[in-house]
């Protein structure tokens, strides 16, 4: 089942989620390598400043990603909001994404991020200068947000409608408000609502972590699609696992140990390629870290990982683990979705 959003059609209704510190160009295109039909950029600010920063810079770089390229700005400030659309678009950005999800202290402090939905005038102030900014390029404007500021204040069906009329063409909710942060249990009666207020896609965000809840918070929300953050982090096969179980009612078989050896060792080569050898060792620790976390030692293996710091022993530390394993198991273990996925507050920011 495809999905358009203005002139792209997009593969099918499983997308990955943007963030922080994880959604990187290598990452986005093995999640789509591996069944995701849309793949949104880490979240990019609008602070003119900082756009020529090696951080910044990073995230704009979609070389060889395939289309739709969609990018996520963050900011609070409307006309500022709508050059860093310009700024996007000019560099590769197909879809713009607005930002209103992210729960982190840091953006919210800033008035940016699911803050802006307490403040109501301002989100749509900016949504309609990035609608008016992307309308010239033909560029179609998304935006990901919460169900509310907090438990008292679930404003995002009345959000959506406005979203919607400022010429908004998909909305991304994440089913918990941001005072909730991560913790607790996603909800989607709310989702259901926003789905229910507009004509526009909808998109179902929050802790979806195996085929058969993508299943159940299809059916519950009548989304259109349904997003999915942390339980891609180590996992990014999760995808066409999802999209063989909505299609065939039954389970694929987890990979081959030796495929996702391949996997791991080929996203490592493109993430050294986009930071470098010192900042790549080190930011690779985590994704590795995901990998093997429910591993046979794993721990112990995420503890040898904090000590290697050169990028060929890294390599080949992570083949030799591997290959260990494969002497063990021909496949993966079978995954057990967690109530619980660990991960900092920023790498999950705008995520589920």
């Amino acid at each position: 089942m495809t999905l358009q959003i203005g002139t792209h059609t997009l593969e099918n209704r499983l997308f990955a989620a943007p963030m922080a510190g994880v959604t990187d160009r290598p990452f986005r295109m093995l999640c789509r390598q591996l069944g995701a039909g849309y793949a949104v950029s880490e979240m990019v600010t609008s602070r003119k400043e900082l756009w020529n920063t090696l951080k910044t810079s990073r995230r704009a770089n979609h070389d060889g990603e395939p289309g739709p390229i969609a990018v996520q700005i963050a900011g609070t400030d409307a006309a500022m909001m709508a050059e860093a659309a310009v700024y996007n678009i000019e560099r590769g950005a197909q879809i713009i994404d607005i930002n209103m999800g992210c729960p982190a202290k840091k953006v919210c402090n800033k008035w940016a991020g699911s803050a802006l939905m307490r403040d109501e005038p301002l989100a749509l102030e900016i949504v309609q200068a990035v609608v008016d900014a992307a309308q010239p390029f033909n560029v179609p404007v998304t935006l990901k947000m919460r169900t509310g500021w907090s438990e008292e204040h679930r404003n995002a069906a009345k959000l959506a409608r406005d979203f919607e009329s400022a010429g908004v063409q998909m909305l991304t909710v994440h089913g918990r408000t941001r005072e909730q942060g991560y913790k607790g249990s996603a909800e989607y009666d709310t989702i259901a609502a926003v789905k229910a207020a507009v004509r526009i896609p909808v998109v179902a965000n929050g802790d979806i972590n195996s085929p058969e809840k993508a299943r159940d918070v299809l059916a519950a929300t009548g989304a259109d699609a349904v997003m999915i953050g942390r339980a891609a982090q180590g996992r990014p096969w999760i995808f066409r696992e999802i999209s063989h179980f909505l299609a065939t009612g039954t389970h694929l078989a987890p990979p081959l140990v030796i495929e996702v050896r391949r996997l791991l060792l080929d996203h490592l080569v493109e993430h050294y390629a986009l930071y470098g050898e010192f900042s790549g060792v080190r930011t690779a620790r985590k994704h590795i870290g995901w990998y093997v976390r429910t591993l046979p030692e794993g721990e112990a293996f995420r503890a040898q990982m904090n000590t290697i710091e050169d990028s060929a022993a890294q390599l080949r530390a992570v083949g030799d683990y591997f290959d260990g394993l494969a002497d063990r198991m021909d496949r993966m273990p079978v995954h057990q979705a967690a109530e619980e996925l660990s991960g900092e507050e920023e790498a999950a920011c705008a995520a589920d």
